[in-house]
């Protein structure tokens, strides 16, 4: 069985997030959508908050599974079995970055492979950042999230729409 996990801080997951999750999908028999618990970081959603989020979207994405994680990615693969990182590339700069995060990852574990997938053009501008901004000053999201999340993320600024 192959399995693959896309991780990611997911916050909020926006419409590219889910369209690399069901592109990734397709390509293996089962896809862990990786939420990674960052404690440095001031997140908007907590990690409860976005595992169960993503569960709702990937809801009828059969192979999907949704699950947190703490510390090193590679340490994480090796509890449930991945062999497959995926990673979505917005702009040449991603690139140069996740390469090095790649090639880091297979050095550690050499059965650890990258897997990039270029975003859709419709999402390649979209980032969890531009979202917050936006919703930050009541601006219009719902192009960039989906419309089951709109309302929860303006929520998180106390702005009712």
């Amino acid at each position: 069985m192959t399995r693959a996990i896309y991780p990611g801080s997911f916050d909020p997951i926006t419409n590219g997030h889910l369209d690399i999750i069901e592109r990734s999908s397709k390509m293996v028999d089962e896809l862990v959508v990786g939420v990674l618990n960052n404690s440095a970081k001031n997140s908007l959603f907590s990690v409860e908050e976005r595992v169960s989020m993503l569960k709702e979207m990937t809801k009828d994405m059969p192979n999907v599974k949704v699950d947190s994680f703490d510390g090193l990615l590679v340490d994480f693969m090796e509890q449930i079995g991945a062999t497959i990182i995926i990673r979505g590339l917005r702009a040449i700069s991603d690139y140069e970055y996740e390469l090095q995060i790649a090639q880091t990852n297979h050095k550690v574990n050499p059965k650890v492979d990258t897997v990039f997938l270029t975003s859709s053009l419709e999402y390649a501008y979209l980032s969890s950042t531009i979202v917050k901004e936006f919703a930050s000053y009541g601006g219009d999201i719902s192009q960039f999230v989906p419309e089951q999340l709109v309302d929860k993320i303006y929520a998180k600024y106390n702005i009712k729409k």
